[in-house]
């Protein structure tokens, strides 16, 4: 059967990664549906992490996409980003100013980060109608430090940063300009472009300031399928439940008016920017507290339960299950 654009369904991507062995003991965090970074110990007092991720919606400004995504799935771990290489492929109608422009970027998100960029692969590449751009991330963290998606417990709490489909925002207003114009106005429309940089895409200074206030048991960053998929992927790293209430989460208004009009659910799309923070109910206070005197807006969006309860989204009707989407929404928009 064909499968459709997207992420590979959880119960086809968890099949094929029970076949994989790690035979070296020096892998801590291996191939598993919800972790994001592989984890080694490469010996001393810090792990190695690892992650890969490519840019596949955007054409606008690729390279910035592909340097913050990566590395916040290394801040997500608990990690400090260090190292990045990347593998562009390029269609045959591609101009040298357009190659040198998404050079620039990742070179400015590198540096922007204190990330040393150390090497990659660019060509030329037949059958293609858009660059696409694939980055490798090297980062570290102490061995007493590492956070994974699998650590919440029944009774923690769910934190989320900033606010749901800033990415998806930001990608519909650079590539759907006309209908994005006319939706938001001039304003609403300049500040949806630039959701890339205000609220931000990167939760590297969300991770870090989460993490130096309280004891973090558990954090993912959301990305394809949206905050509602990233639930439900920390709920089969951990063998838990979730109970979300609905009106907890925040959604911008920009992302309101694109959504509605374009009959796509904001849980569902691709959230770059957010940062999924779980810990007990004190210390998610705390977190939530250190986070907004920060400036950065931190809300809690529910609780953890038994695996038994399943994933609930509780609104005004009641409660009914968290969809999972296995197919980012945006795709009904841009394919």
């Amino acid at each position: 059967m064909p499968l459709s654009v997207g992420k590979l369904p959880q119960a086809v991507l968890d099949r094929l990664l029970r076949q994989i062995r790690v035979l070296d003991p020096r892998v801590i965090v291996g191939p598993r549906v919800g972790e994001d970074a592989a984890v080694l110990d490469a010996g001393g007092g810090n792990l190695l992490i690892a992650t890969t991720d490519p840019i596949t919606f955007a054409t606008e400004r690729i390279g910035w996409y592909c340097v913050n995504i990566n590395a916040n799935d290394i801040a997500a771990t608990g990690g400090t980003p260090r190292w990045f290489m990347a593998t562009l492929l390029l269609p045959e109608s591609q101009s040298e100013e357009q190659v040198e422009s998404i050079f620039t970027d990742i070179v400015d998100s590198c540096r922007k980060l204190d990330v040393s960029l150390i090497g990659g692969h660019t060509e030329i590449t037949s059958g293609l109608d858009r660059p696409i751009l694939v980055g490798q991330m090297l980062g570290e963290v102490a061995k007493d430090r590492l956070v994974t998606s699998a650590g919440a417990g029944v009774g923690d709490v769910v934190v989320l940063t900033k606010g749901i489909a800033i990415e998806g925002t930001a990608i519909i207003a650079n590539e759907m300009h006309d209908l994005s114009r006319n939706l938001l106005a001039g304003k609403g429309w300049q500040k949806a472009k630039q959701f890339l940089n205000d609220p931000g895409i990167s939760v590297v200074r969300d991770a870090r300031i989460a993490l130096a206030s309280s004891d973090v048991h558990a954090m993912h960053d959301p990305t394809e399928g949206g905050v509602a998929t990233a639930l439900h992927e920390m709920a089969r790293a951990a063998g838990v439940g979730f109970v979300i209430d609905a009106e907890a989460i925040p959604v911008f208004p920009e992302t309101a008016l694109l959504c509605n009009h374009l009959q796509l659910d904001p849980l569902g799309l691709i959230s770059s920017g957010a940062l999924l923070v779980i810990c007990s109910a004190s210390e998610a206070k705390r977190a939530a507290a250190a986070l907004r005197k920060e400036s950065i807006a931190a809300n809690i969006i529910g609780r953890v339960v038994d695996q038994a309860e399943g994933l609930k989204l509780k609104d005004k009707s009641g409660l009914r299950d968290l969809p999972i989407f296995e197919q980012d929404e945006i795709t009904k928009v841009l394919n």
